[in-house]
């Protein structure tokens, strides 16, 4: 038999209800803006459906407005949430009673659990309305969960482990609360939801909780989808640039030649060819981010537009840590992460001759010596020199590929075209003990890859790197 569950959405006015509700449903809903009262109508929105008809929505309610004057109103009657609903308020006179009165409405007729969300940017305590709402939430006589939103920007487990522990210290007061759980609208990933699902789950009626776990299931099926998806074009990406070469024009055996012989020149123009060819590898490669990054947008639901925004948070918060110099690791960094699109773009359209010398010069005049080394193989097979990308450089674009996920999948939809938040420095280090549990297996992986062979152990290693990485940034919830 198939079951109806249903969530009401209900906060003090402007606390990001209508924010929260566009990161679970995954689409923009309803109008997001920085003032009281946004949400005037309760809206119900699905979260989950299964083939047996069961389905789980979301209700969207108007916020509470003077919540200390509303539970002085409703102290004056011996039936207080039967005697508000039943009066009619004038929703142009009064309209903060008005638009609770909706929100009441909602929670007492269609709600099996209350998520009450909190603003966690201040301090518990500091809360005024908190208590009289707490009071409100009693009288309707349904399990509440409080919902921590406005966390900040991602930072390590055990800080916002005791920023949670602070709240929930204070909500214990109050025992219509059953759980205090952190679900930021922003900056927050999938696998986090997989708390507040769980948790939730025994709140319910023990007659709709088989139907709940239908649900769940479906909700945990659809993810792993697209974490495999995921998975996948990751390591397409990294198989195509493990695969990639380019032939060093071959030398002038004529007249110019021996000119340039004459001249002691001729080393510069083969150095200038093989630059040449680490520029068009360099191009092909920045292409090749960019449409992977799009491809993992459109796969979370997000506008590809956001590319760019990616790769910017990626290329700040990521160090390149090779024997390179400085000068080198700006540029090394902006080529892993992506964010050298636009300067690739360039070079492609016409910036590949000995007349740019400038441009070419800016792209990989920084990646000779040690960089290059580092960077590049030089490898000559039937008299024809090629270039391709070096062991430890694909290695680091292992590294920052699963940064760029990671990116991705915390890119909250909350305000749709999202502008906040940021790509953690501190997601490096983590992201690169996870790499270096693997190097076993990657050393001999490489030459494979440039064989054509082994993409599918490569997947492998990608997605048991963004496992670990998970595990270590949410640890109760994988």
């Amino acid at each position: 038999m198939s079951e109806h569950i249903q969530f009401a959405l209900i906060s003090h006015t402007n606390n990001g209800k209508t924010t929260l509700a566009r990161t679970l449903v995954g689409m923009d809903v309803g109008e997001v803006r920085d003032a009281a009262h946004v949400t005037v109508l309760a809206e119900s929105h699905t979260l989950l459906a299964t083939a047996e008809g069961d389905t789980l929505a979301l209700w969207d309610t108007p916020g509470f407005g003077d919540s200390v004057r509303l539970l002085r109103r409703l102290e004056l009657s011996g039936n207080p949430i039967g005697w508000f609903l039943r009066e009619v308020f004038d929703r142009y006179r009064d309209k903060p009673f008005w638009l609770s009165q909706q929100a009441l409405r909602t929670a007492r007729d269609a709600a099996d659990v209350v998520l009450y969300l909190v603003n966690s940017a201040e301090l518990p305590q500091d809360a005024g309305y908190l208590p009289a709402e707490m009071k409100i939430l009693a009288w309707l006589d349904k399990p509440v969960v409080v919902l921590l939103n406005q966390l900040g920007p991602p930072r390590p487990a055990a800080d916002e482990r005791a920023e949670l522990q602070r709240w929930q210290t204070h909500l214990a007061q109050f025992a219509i609360v059953r759980q205090v759980l952190a679900l930021d609208a922003f900056a927050r990933c999938w696998v986090h939801e997989r708390v507040f699902y769980e948790a939730v789950g025994p709140l319910l009626a023990p007659a709709k909780r088989d139907a709940y776990a239908r649900l769940l299931s479906v909700w945990q099926t659809n993810n792993r989808n697209r974490f495999d998806a995921a998975m996948k074009i990751v390591a397409a990406q990294l198989a195509g640039a493990a695969l990639d070469s380019e032939v060093v024009e071959a030398d002038d055996k004529g007249l110019l030649r021996s000119a340039l012989n004459a001249v002691g020149l001729a080393q510069s123009a083969n150095e200038q060819r093989q630059e040449k060819a680490m520029a068009v590898l360099v191009g092909r490669l920045e292409q090749a981010i960019g449409d992977s990054t799009r491809e993992l947008l459109r796969l979370h639901q997000l506008d590809p537009g956001n590319a760019l925004k990616i790769h910017a948070r990626v290329r700040d918060n990521f160090k390149v840590r090779a024997p390179v110099d400085k000068a080198q690791a700006g540029l090394w960094g902006a080529v892993v992460s992506g964010a050298a699109t636009g300067l690739s773009a360039d070079l492609m359209a016409g910036g590949l001759t000995f007349g740019a010398g400038a441009l070419l010069g800016g792209v990989v005049g920084a990646l000779t010596m040690a960089g290059a080394a580092w960077g590049f193989n030089a490898t000559t097979d039937r008299n024809r020199t090629s270039m391709s990308f070096a062991d430890d450089f694909l290695r680091s674009l292992l590294t920052g590929s699963v940064l760029r996920y990671l990116a991705v999948a915390h890119f909250g939809r909350g305000r749709g075209n999202f502008t906040e938040g940021e790509a953690p420095a501190f997601w490096q280090a983590t992201v690169e003990a996870a790499v270096a549990r693997h190097d076993g297996e990657l050393a001999g992986l490489w030459q494979s890859l440039r064989q054509g062979a082994g993409v599918e152990t490569l997947e492998s290693i990608v997605a048991g790197v963004s496992r670990n990485v998970l595990a270590q940034l949410y640890p109760a919830a994988m």
